[in-house]
C-alpha cells in the first residue's frame, strides 16, 4: 500500500532508527537531469508523519549543494549531544565527500556544512557508517579506492589495504558487518565481493560467481548472522540474488530467481532477518523470504525502474523506493487496496471539474478494482510475532514457547522452536484431601475416614455432621440419631425408676408400711386356706367349673336421679356415647377414655380430641401429635428452639416412606424462618432424610463464592452419603440432582485443572443425562491418552457434522446422498425446491442452528477420532430422554454433496409466521426417507420436506413412528 509520495529526482536516505519524529532525506541525483539541465543540488529534509491522511511530505529542512549526489548515509554521530540529529554524508562527482549537520539543516541557522574532501579520484558511489562506532566512515569510488574516515579527525583517511588486485575497479556498494565492527565487504561490477579485515588491513576472502556473468550493483551483511551476506546482479542475463556464506565460499547458499531483468538494489530488514527487498528492471519490487526462498510480498509493475529500495530503520513496516520517474513513494508491506488512494485523487480531480455540482459516480473496471488489491506479507513479519508466549490448557497443563537462549547466529537453520508443557498444581491440600477421599472411597473403609473428621473438626457444628454422616453408614441409624441429639431409652428408663423409687420413699410411713405387710400376710393365709378347704369338698371334678367363690364382695348398681344414675342407665342400655359425654362433663376422664374403647375407634378418638381440647398443659401438644400423628402440622407449628425434640419426634413415630420429606421440611424451615441462624442445624436435617440435593443447596445458600477448599469439603459430605444411601437403595437407586450435578462437575472441573483427571472423571455420575458432564466426561476421557487404554469410549455428546464431503458423482442416473459404506441406504428422489440461487452449487450437508428435536434426528454419520469402529450413538433429549432414531454402525460414513438445480429467481420463500421463515434445519428421518431443511441464510436451500398432508401412505406411517408430524412446527 502506498503511503506517501515526493516528486523529486533525488537519492534517498532514512534518518537513524534512534531518530524521532522520522525524516526522509533527499539530494539531487547525479544521475538524472531535470529540464533545465541545471547541474546544482539541493538537500532536503523530510519528516514522514504517517497520522496525516496525504500523501504529501512536509520538508522541514533545505540546503544548496555545489554538486549532485550519487551516494546519501545518514549517520548517529553526535546524536548523543543536546538537539543533535546526527550527520548526513553525501558522495559527489570528482570525488567529492560531503558532511552535513543534521541539526543545522533543519533549524537553518548555523553553517550546516561540516567539512568536505575531495579525496577521492572519481565519483563517490559507496557509503556507509559503522554501526559500532558512529565515528567511522566507509567511502568507496573508482579505481578500487576505499577509504576510512574517522569524523573525530578528518585529515588523513585509513585504507583497508592496498591497490594491489589487479584490473582496478569501480567500488559499486560498501557495507559494515553487523555483528563484528572490524569487518567491511566491497562489491565490484565484476561479480566480486571482497571482504576486508581491518585489524590486519588486508582482505581474507573474495567471493566471486563462477559462471563470471555477475555484475554486482548492490551488497548487504545477514543482520544476524556474521557469516553471511547477498549480492545481486544487474545483467539482464543473470538477475539473481545470491545468499554466500563466507564459511562455504565455493557456491552461494540460496539463488533467488523471480526477476526478469537486472536487479539495481537490495535492502536487508534489520528487524526481520527474513525479509529482504530487491528493485530490478522489469519494474517489479519484490519481498522475500530467505527462509524460504519465495516471494511473500509483490508491489504491481510500476511505470519506470526504480533504482533504489530501502527499510525504514523506525518504523520496519515501511520502506521507500526512488524511481528514474522522478518520484519516491512510501509503502507498506502489510498490504491494502489502493481504493482510498485512487478515490482521495478522484475527488481531488473532481473537484477541479465540477463547477459546483458533483459529478456523476465513476465505474471502475472490475479487472481494475481487482488489479488494485495488494495482498499482505504471507507470513507475520518478526516484529508481529510473539518472542514468548503462555497458555493453559486443558488438565493443568501449562504450555510455554520463547526464543532460544542460543545466539542467533550459533543457532542451525532452519531453527527448531521448542514448546514445552509442564504440570501447574495450585492446590496441593485439595489434591492430598482428594486422594484421602478417593482412598476411602475405593476401601471402604469410610466410617474410619468419618471418625477422622470428627476429631479434625473445630467446630461443633461440624463435629455433630460427621457424626450424623457417620450414623448413616451404620444399622440401626434412627435410634443412633435420637442418642446424638440427646435422647436414649436406656437413660430415660434409669431416670424414671430413680423418680419413681424416690417418690415412693416420700409418700409413705414406716407404720402404714407395716400394716400393710401384716394385712398381705393374712390375705395369702386365708387364700391358702380356702384352697385347701376347696380341694377337699369337693370330691367329684364335675362340679369344679360352677364353684363360687367364697369371699366376694357384692356391689350395687346405682340407680338415681343424679349423674350416676343416669350414667348407669346408659351403661345399661349399651348407649356409650352419652355415658362418655357425661364422664366428659364432669371430667371423669379416665372413665371417659376406658368406656371410650369399649365403644370402638370413632367414640376413643372424639373422646381424645375432647379431652386433649380441655386439659391446655404443656405436655398436652405433645401427647396430641402422638395420638392423632399428625407429623406435618408438627413440623409447621412447632417452635424452632425445639428443633432437636422434633427431629427426636419424626425418628420415633414418623413412618419410613413419609420421613424424608418430614426431616426436609424441617430442615427448610429452619433455614427460612430463622435467619440462618439454624443454616447449620438444618443440615442435620437433610443427613437425616438423605437429601443430597437439599443439603448442597444448604451449601449453597452458606458459601455463596465457593472456594476449592470449601467446594472439597462439600464433596466429602456428600460422597459419605451418596454411599450411605447407596447401601441402604442401591446403586440405581441414588440420582443426583441439578445442584449436585452442579457441584460434582465444578469438583471435576477443579480436579481436572490440577492434574487429576483420572480422579475427576470418577465423580462425574456416568447415567447423567446433562450435556456439560457429558461433554466434561468426553474431554477428560480422550484427555487421560492411554490412561484409558482398554476401557470403552463414553459416547460423543456434540453434533456430528459431515466434513470434507467428496465431489457429487455422475454415475447416479438420479441426484442421491450416498453413504460410503457397507450399509447403503436407499433414498429418495428430490422434490421440488423453494429457492432463488443464481446458479446452481455444490454444498455440503451442515445443519445450521440446530433446533430442541435436532439432537434427537440428526444422522450420526462420521466422527473426528482416528479409533477404531464405533456405534452411532443417538444424542438425549434431555434428564430421562431418549432418541427415536435408530442407530447405524458404520465403518467410514461420509455424505456426499448434494448438487441444487437452478431454478426460476421469480421464486420466492413460503410465506408464513416468522419463526417458519427465520430459521431452518437438517432433522433426522428413517433411512427410507431421507429430507432436509434448508438454511435461509444461505445463496442456496436445501430441500425442505413437505408436510404430512400429501405424503405417500407410507412415509405419512414413518413419519407417525418418528413423531415428526407433531414437531413440524416446534422449530424455534
Amino acid at each position: 500500500m502506498k503511503l506517501k509520495e515526493l516528486e523529486r529526482q533525488a537519492v534517498q536516505v532514512w534518518s537513524p532508527a534512534s531518530q524521532y519524529p522520522v525524516y526522509l532525506a533527499t539530494g539531487t541525483s547525479a544521475q538524472q537531469l531535470d529540464a533545465s539541465f541545471s547541474t546544482n543540488g539541493t538537500l532536503e529534509i523530510f519528516e514522514v508523519d504517517f497520522r496525516d491522511p496525504s500523501l504529501d511530505l512536509k520538508r522541514k529542512g533545505v540546503l544548496s549543494a555545489s554538486s549532485r549526489f550519487h551516494k546519501l548515509i545518514w549517520g548517529s554521530f553526535g546524536s548523543g549531544l543536546l538537539e543533535a540529529s546526527g550527520v548526513i554524508a553525501g558522495g559527489g562527482d570528482n570525488g567529492m565527500l560531503t558532511l552535513y549537520n543534521v541539526t543545522h539543516v533543519l533549524s537553518s541557522g548555523k553553517e550546516p556544512v561540516i567539512a568536505q574532501r575531495q579525496k577521492h579520484s572519481g565519483a563517490v558511489r559507496a557509503l556507509d557508517f559503522n554501526p559500532f562506532q558512529g565515528n567511522l566512515l566507509a567511502s568507496g569510488a573508482n579505481d578500487s579506492e576505499i577509504f576510512i574516515w574517522d569524523l573525530n579527525n578528518l585529515s588523513v583517511p585509513m585504507t583497508p589495504g592496498s591497490k594491489s588486485q589487479q584490473p582496478l575497479e569501480d567500488i559499486k556498494a560498501l557495507s559494515w558487518n553487523r555483528q563484528v565492527q572490524h569487518i567491511l565487504s566491497s562489491a565490484h561490477p565484476s561479480g566480486k565481493a571482497v571482504v576486508w579485515d581491518l585489524r590486519k588491513n588486508e582482505p581474507i576472502i573474495k567471493v566471486s560467481d563462477h559462471s563470471n556473468r555477475m555484475h554486482c550493483s548492490g551488497l548487504a551483511w545477514h543482520p544476524d548472522i556474521a557469516t553471511q551476506l547477498v549480492l545481486c546482479s544487474e545483467d539482464d542475463r543473470l538477475p539473481v540474488i545470491q545468499l554466500w556464506d563466507l564459511r562455504f565460499a565455493s557456491s552461494p547458499l540460496k539463488v533467488l530467481e523471480s526477476h526478469s531483468r537486472g536487479i539495481l538494489s537490495v535492502s536487508w530488514s534489520q528487524a526481520d532477518a527474513e525479509l529482504l527487498l530487491s528493485s530490478a528492471k522489469d519494474s517489479q519490487i519484490l519481498c522475500w523470504n530467505l527462509g524460504s526462498s519465495e516471494v511473500v510480498y509483490k508491489l504491481p509493475m510500476l511505470s519506470s525502474w526504480c533504482f533504489d529500495v530501502q527499510w525504514c530503520p523506525r518504523d520496519p513496516l515501511v520502506f521507500s523506493a526512488a524511481s528514474f520517474d522522478g518520484w519516491i513513494n512510501l509503502y507498506s508491506v502489510m498490504g491494502r487496496s489502493w481504493e482510498v488512494q485512487q478515490m482521495r485523487q478522484a475527488d481531488k480531480i473532481s473537484s477541479s471539474f465540477s463547477k459546483g455540482q458533483p459529478l456523476p459516480p465513476l465505474q471502475v473496471p472490475e479487472q481494475v478494482a481487482q488489479a488494485s488489491l495488494i495482498p499482505p506479507l504471507k507470513k507475520p513479519p518478526k516484529w508481529m510475532r510473539r518472542p514468548a508466549g503462555v497458555s493453559f490448557a486443558f488438565g493443568g497443563k501449562l504450555v510455554t514457547f520463547g526464543l532460544p537462549s542460543t545466539p542467533v547466529h550459533q543457532v542451525p537453520q532452519p531453527c527448531l522452536r521448542l514448546v514445552f508443557i509442564s504440570q501447574v498444581t495450585t492446590e496441593p491440600e485439595l489434591l492430598a484431601q482428594s486422594a484421602e477421599l478417593q482412598e476411602a472411597l475405593g476401601s471402604g473403609n469410610l466410617l474410619n475416614y468419618c471418625q477422622n473428621k470428627i476429631h479434625q473438626a473445630s467446630l461443633q457444628s461440624e463435629k455433630m455432621l460427621w457424626q450424623f454422616l457417620k450414623v448413616t453408614l451404620e444399622k440401626d441409624a434412627r435410634m443412633k440419631f435420637l442418642k446424638l441429639l440427646g435422647y436414649s431409652k436406656d437413660e430415660l428408663q434409669k431416670k424414671v425408676a430413680t423418680w419413681l423409687r424416690s417418690d415412693l420413699r416420700l409418700g409413705e410411713s414406716p407404720q402404714s408400711k407395716g400394716d400393710d405387710l401384716n394385712s398381705n400376710r393374712q390375705q395369702a393365709f386365708s387364700i391358702q386356706t380356702s384352697k385347701h378347704t376347696t380341694w377337699e369338698a369337693s370330691v367329684s371334678s364335675d362340679f369344679f367349673d360352677e364353684l363360687i367363690p367364697q369371699n366376694m364382695t357384692l356391689w350395687e348398681i346405682p340407680i338415681t336421679e343424679d349423674t350416676e344414675g343416669l350414667l348407669s342407665r346408659a351403661l345399661l342400655l349399651g348407649e356409650l356415647g352419652p355415658a362418655v359425654e357425661l364422664c366428659l362433663k364432669e371430667e371423669r376422664f379416665a372413665d371417659a377414655i376406658i368406656l371410650a374403647q369399649a365403644g370402638g375407634s370413632d367414640l376413643l378418638k372424639q373422646a381424645q380430641e375432647r379431652y386433649l381440647a380441655k386439659k391446655k398443659t404443656g405436655i398436652a401438644p405433645l401427647l396430641a401429635c402422638i395420638i392423632q400423628k399428625n407429623w406435618k402440622d408438627m413440623v409447621h407449628a412447632c417452635s424452632l428452639k425445639n428443633w432437636r425434640e422434633a427431629l427426636a419426634l419424626l425418628l420415633t413415630y414418623s413412618e419410613p416412606e413419609k420421613f424424608p420429606e418430614l426431616c426436609d421440611r424441617l430442615g427448610t424451615r429452619m433455614e427460612q424462618e430463622s435467619g440462618w441462624a439454624l443454616t447449620s442445624e438444618a443440615r442435620l436435617c437433610y443427613v437425616c432424610s438423605g437429601s443430597v440435593e437439599r443439603l448442597v443447596e444448604c451449601w449453597a445458600k452458606c458459601q455463596p463464592a465457593s472456594s476449592p477448599m470449601a467446594l472439597q469439603d462439600l464433596m466429602e459430605k456428600v460422597m459419605v452419603l451418596n454411599r450411605s444411601l447407596e447401601l441402604l437403595r442401591g446403586p440405581d437407586g441414588v440420582s443426583p440432582g441439578p445442584a449436585t450435578t452442579y457441584r460434582i462437575t465444578q469438583y471435576a472441573n477443579l480436579l481436572a485443572a490440577q492434574g487429576s483427571l483420572a480422579t475427576a472423571m470418577s465423580y462425574l455420575p456416568s447415567d447423567c443425562a446433562q450435556l456439560p458432564v457429558q461433554q466434561l466426561r468426553d474431554r477428560l476421557f480422550h484427555a487421560q491418552g492411554s490412561g484409558v487404554l482398554g476401557q470403552q469410549s463414553p459416547p460423543f455428546p456434540f453434533p456430528r457434522v459431515v466434513v470434507g464431503a467428496t465431489p457429487y458423482s455422475q454415475e447416479t442416473s438420479s441426484p442421491r446422498l450416498k453413504f460410503q459404506s457397507s450399509h447403503q441406504v436407499p433414498i429418495l428422489p428430490p422434490r421440488p425446491r423453494i429457492f432463488t440461487p443464481q446458479s446452481s452449487l455444490m454444498m455440503p450437508l451442515t445443519p445450521s442452528h440446530p433446533s430442541p428435536y435436532q439432537g434427537s434426528r440428526m444422522q450420526n454419520t462420521s466422527d473426528y477420532r482416528p479409533s477404531g469402529v464405533q456405534e452411532a450413538q443417538p444424542l438425549p433429549l434431555g434428564p430421562g430422554g431418549s432418541s427415536s432414531a435408530p442407530s447405524v454402525s458404520c465403518e467410514s460414513t461420509r455424505l456426499q454433496p448434494y448438487e441444487l438445480p437452478a431454478t426460476s429467481p421469480s421464486c420466492q420463500l413460503p410465506c408464513g409466521p416468522p419463526s417458519r421463515r427465520a430459521r431452518y434445519s437438517m432433522r433426522w428421518c428413517p433411512p427410507d426417507h431421507w429430507h432436509l431443511d434448508s438454511s435461509p441464510r444461505t445463496s442456496g436451500f436445501l430441500e425442505k420436506c413437505s408436510s404430512a398432508q400429501g405424503k405417500p401412505p407410507e412415509e405419512k406411517a414413518m413419519s407417525a413412528a418418528t413423531g415428526q408430524d407433531q414437531q413440524e412446527g416446534a422449530s424455534p
